[in-house]
């Protein structure tokens, strides 16, 4: 779906203006990925090689309801990948660099990074859960004490 500039505005101020996965700054260049894909369907164009044909293998899921604010390379890193899958790819990070990098093993040894093995966290995962605290915590304000003479 092409979104309207009013659409793009509200996607883009969904989470202030940060990227709904790293929770860094949009910039100018954001992109409205779609959370669940919905995979572009490709044709073979002689001279031009593979290209998009505008439509979809999933349009039923190319809704605004549907999508996040990224910024351009957690959109292109996630691909067609599904959340759960991505965050898979995101967690063997370490193990790939040890395997492809001489420079990062380098930097392994003498101190320069280090590995910490956290859980991969959204942030939009991150607000949404601040977001939830805050509603309970408003919800246990409201309850009246329960106090015995």
């Amino acid at each position: 779906m092409k979104l309207t500039k009013a659409q793009r505005a509200t996607l883009r101020e969904m989470f202030g203006g940060l990227c709904a996965y790293c929770g860094q700054p949009l910039g100018q260049v954001w992109h409205a990925d779609h959370v669940e894909n919905v995979e572009r369907k490709l044709v073979y164009v002689s001279g031009k090689g593979v290209v998009a044909t505008g439509e979809f293998h999933r349009p039923e899921r190319d809704t605004l309801e549907n999508m996040m604010p990224a910024c351009p390379p957690c959109n292109i890193d996630k691909h067609i990948d599904t959340l759960e899958g991505w965050r898979k790819k995101l967690s063997n990070s370490c193990a790939v660099l040890q395997r492809n990098q001489p420079t990062y093993r380098h930097a392994l040894r003498y101190g320069l990074v280090q590995e910490t093995g956290v859980a991969v966290v959204f942030h939009f995962e991150r607000v949404r859960a601040a977001e939830r605290a805050e509603v309970k915590a408003a919800s246990d304000e409201a309850k009246p004490f329960n106090v015995e003479a």
